[in-house]
């Protein structure tokens, strides 16, 4: 009998490019080629990939397997009235918004990307600009099929297996490999988002504007100019919305008010050079950006893809930072501690760091899966290029500072936190291991970031 072909060996990196390693790439296209998969693995385990946007390295798996989901990609069962979706995991937002929102339904939570799939929402816990209001995604998940380590397939509700179903959200696909998924959705009128724009002229006022009215909107974030310093050191333009009823369109509008057709660039074809975002690129980048915003601006109409996910329009704009990558930094630190949150802020403006990402948002309650990250309090992401000298001491700083006041970092975002702070900031890791071992024993599923924290 002719003997199959052995699986492709390749190197796989994250969103960020930092760190490749090499896997052998499995596509499973069926559950039961996804269940042999990982009961064939070998010593070094296997990780289900998506589609590739964890910043760091939690979906790569060093001299192992890696089962990329995108071949399971059915959408099994819509019900139009009720609002709920079940669907494969490598089902992409993007697919399901392009599915529901002609039937007035929008995904519950979506990050600054589209493109991601179901699998990796659910195994990041992801968060999005409505987090004050509607918590993280797999608060709206009724259900999921895992295939554990063990080669055993349950079904896992946060009603019948709450602790499997909480490790799993946030566990960063370590619990096993989600199949598919139960989503409850959003009712939504048109495709459309009614927008306030605002400056915020340093950190203080934007704190006390979010502080004072973020309540008002269902979606709210804030971009900083973190090379702005002095009395200007945190100033930004924050940007709020909603999903725009059917009446505030114009009537032409109203002929197609559920049209979602978002436009994309041509790609980037290689990396850009090394060093092409520094300071003065970048610095004049963010005098540009806060100038052209509007000092207050309310009832804009905007496309979702415009406000949600202006970098999806510039296809692989990752390139953007050169062939030595970038490293994504994303921290929480809870209610209370706004003097961290400027403390990180002023030695990021006096350090000089050339982010043009820099985002801030305001968290509701924290979620409840182990390793999810939001906490009721602030958030702060932004990208740095890799290269920049001195950034690794810089951030090991920061870990510091942000862990001696109760906050994290995002582990799907991380690509170089060291070990020794992870038990610091996620109090639950024990219980994570202990049940990662009870339902894998023979440590099939894994990664390089498992392997990186011990986790």
């Amino acid at each position: 009998m002719p003997v199959p072909p052995a699986p492709a060996t390749t190197s796989v990196t994250g969103w960020g490019r930092t760190a490749p390693t090499t896997a052998r790439l499995l596509r499973p296209g069926t559950y039961e080629e996804a269940v042999e998969a990982v009961r064939a693995c070998d010593g070094r385990g296997a990780i289900a990939r998506g589609l590739g946007r964890a910043y760091g390295d939690a979906a790569q798996n060093a001299g192992g397997a890696v089962l990329d989901m995108t071949g399971l990609d059915r959408i099994h069962e819509i019900d139009a009235v009720g609002g709920v979706v079940t669907c494969d995991a490598g089902v992409s937002l993007h697919r399901l918004m392009e599915v529901l929102l002609p039937l007035g339904w929008f995904v519950p939570v979506t990050p600054g990307t589209r493109y991601v799939t179901v699998g990796g929402a659910i195994g990041a816990d992801i968060h999005g600009k409505n987090h004050h209001v509607s918590g993280s995604f797999s608060r709206h998940v009724r259900a999921l099929e895992l295939l554990t380590g063990d080669g055993e397939t349950r079904l896992v509700t946060p009603e019948a297996d709450p602790e499997l179903f909480w490790a799993t959200a946030g566990g960063m696909g370590l619990t096993g490999v989600v199949l598919a998924a139960t989503i409850q959705l959003l009712p939504v009128e048109t495709s459309l988002m009614t927008v306030d724009t605002e400056r915020a002229t340093d950190l203080d006022d934007l704190m006390a504007r979010l502080t004072a009215t973020d309540h008002r909107y269902r979606y709210s974030v804030a971009w900083i100019d973190l090379l702005a310093r002095g009395a200007r050191t945190g100033r930004a333009v924050l940007t709020r919305g909603d999903h725009a009823p059917l009446e505030a369109l114009p009537e032409r509008a109203r002929r197609a008010p559920l049209a979602f057709r978002p436009r994309r660039l041509p790609a980037a074809p290689r990396p850009a050079p090394d060093g092409l975002l520094g300071r003065t690129t970048v610095g004049l980048f963010n005098e540009l950006w806060y100038r052209k915003a509007p000092r207050a601006q309310r009832g804009r109409l905007q496309k979702l893809a415009t406000f949600f996910h202006p970098l999806d329009g510039l296809p692989d704009w990752n390139l953007v930072y050169g062939r030595s990558g970038f490293v994504q930094y994303q921290f929480v630190v809870g209610q209370g501690q706004e003097e961290t949150l400027r403390s990180v802020v002023r030695r990021l403006s006096t350090r000089g760091c050339p982010s043009f990402l820099a985002v801030l948002k305001r968290f509701g309650a924290g979620d409840p899966g182990w390793l999810s990250f939001p906490m009721a309090g602030w958030t702060l992401a932004l990208d740095i290029p890799a290269g920049l000298p001195g950034l690794g001491a810089l951030l090991d700083e920061l870990d510091e500072e942000v862990a001696a006041a109760g906050g994290r970092v995002y582990l799907a975002k991380d690509s170089r936190l060291r070990p020794d702070m992870l038990a610091r900031m996620y109090p639950r890791l024990d219980d994570f291991r202990s049940l990662r071992a009870r339902y894998d024993p023979r440590g099939a599923i894994t990664s390089d970031l498992a392997r990186r924290l011990a986790l």
